[in-house]
């Protein structure tokens, strides 16, 4: 476990200074210049010069990015060219937000993914799985956003139950910030359960169908031990790949959700400084979510070999 984890570690680190590259690289290679669309068309010959300077768009690409990693390595993300304040402290204030919204969203959807789908597989063929696979057929063809707005028309136009958008911090209390919270994490979790769901079910008829679970149902042992004692854990492995692969989902889905929610997390922050043209917050907030789910992409690798130990000896 341990050459696992240190294994892990290494492959973290470079695929993170990878990810780092290619994000700068993409900033860099994208037409216009900078500075002239921060300032637009009024700007004249010596502002263009003197934001060059302030961006350090006057020094060689190379320096550029090596300076840039070095800032990276430290924890200097720069300064915002819109705000004009550290992006840290733009990340930091909305960091809450958005860790509030993906956390809640994976607790949801496996919530209601996993039992969801060990009862269909239990009851494969029956009105139960037919049910769920017509419910997880409509969740998977339905994107985020628009369950996000059905229910805002629903639960917020219609009925007034919750708000329908915006955020009044934690400083209100937690009620009224959970609150603003519901519609937005059942929006991302609904599609997430239905994959969950799906790969769930087909994991545990796979269980199900194995030698070691029929000599089980031979000595006696009743579907509900053989499903808690044998299937439920042997159907873990691609269930854990898969909530792995979720979180990349969810920072995809954060961005368009908070949107539409109105909420003041990274996935706005970023989809404001693409529009404002603040590459230094783009650049910053797209490493982040790389490294956020290279992370936990290496957490549930190193997971395989707690659930597995066989696994975990062979990735090592």
């Amino acid at each position: 476990m341990r050459d696992l984890i240190l294994g892990r570690l290494v492959q973290l680190v470079a695929t993170l200074l990878g990810a780092a590259t290619v994000v700068f690289v993409v900033t860099e290679v994208l037409p216009g210049d900078p500075a002239a669309m921060i300032l637009g068309v009024s700007a004249t010959p010596e502002t263009l010069a003197a934001l060059h300077r302030d961006l350090g768009l006057d020094r060689p690409v190379v320096w550029r990015f090596l300076g840039w990693l070095g800032d990276l390595a430290r924890g200097e993300l720069g300064e915002s060219t819109t705000y004009r304040v550290a992006v840290a402290s733009l990340i930091g204030e909305r960091l809450g937000v958005t860790l509030a919204l993906a956390v809640a969203a994976i607790g949801l959807s496996t919530a209601i993914g996993l039992p969801v789908g060990l009862a269909a597989a239990a009851r494969a063929g029956g009105a139960f799985d037919t049910g769920v696979m017509v419910v997880v057929e409509i969740g998977l063809a339905v994107p985020a956003f628009w369950i996000g707005i059905l229910l805002v028309l629903g639960f917020s136009v219609t009925l007034g139950w919750l708000p329908a958008g915006g955020f009044p911090g934690w400083g209100g209390g937690l009620g009224p910030a959970a609150a603003a919270l519901v519609l937005p994490v059942v929006a991302l979790a609904l599609p997430q359960a239905a994959i969950l769901a799906r790969v769930t079910r087909g994991a545990a008829l796979e269980v199900l169908s194995s030698d070691f679970v029929r000599a089980a149902r031979a000595k006696g042992l009743d579907r509900g031990a053989v499903m808690r004692r044998h299937v439920a854990r042997n159907a873990l492995v691609p269930v854990v790949t898969i909530l792995g692969l979720q979180f990349s989902s969810l920072v995809a889905g954060a961005i368009l959700i908070e949107n539409v929610f109105n909420l003041p997390g990274l996935g706005r922050l970023l989809f404001q400084a693409i529009s404002g043209h603040d590459l230094v917050v783009v650049r910053a907030l797209v490493t982040l979510f790389a490294g956020l789910v290279v992370v936990v992409n290496s957490v549930v690798d190193v997971a395989y070999g707690v659930i597995d130990p066989r696994l975990g000896r062979g990735a090592a």
